[in-house]
């Protein structure tokens, strides 16, 4: 497990290095998600459907372009679903 500090407010939680999951915390919330499924041998990459704020946009937004994803392309889950990661 490997926590990163991205700027104020915005860390990336690196869950799995073998797998690359990796999750997004925008202040104290989970947003976000990237990884790997080695059931389906592919890439997945999330964000939440839930509206915070715009910074918490802006903080998902500049994520995924670090990674060279488009978010707009990005599929969308619960936020119950991000909630769930990291328990």
């Amino acid at each position: 497990m490997n926590l990163r500090p991205i700027k104020q407010n915005m860390t990336e939680l690196e869950v799995s290095e073998t797998l690359g999951k990796k999750v997004l915390f925008s202040y104290r919330t989970p947003v976000a998600v990237v990884g790997f499924d080695p059931d389906a041998k592919d890439f997945y990459q999330f964000k939440t459907d839930k509206k915070w704020s715009n910074t918490t946009s802006r903080h998902v937004t500049l994520w995924f372009k670090e990674m060279g994803i488009e978010s707009k392309g990005v599929g969308t889950k619960p936020q119950e679903f991000f909630d769930g990661l990291v328990k």
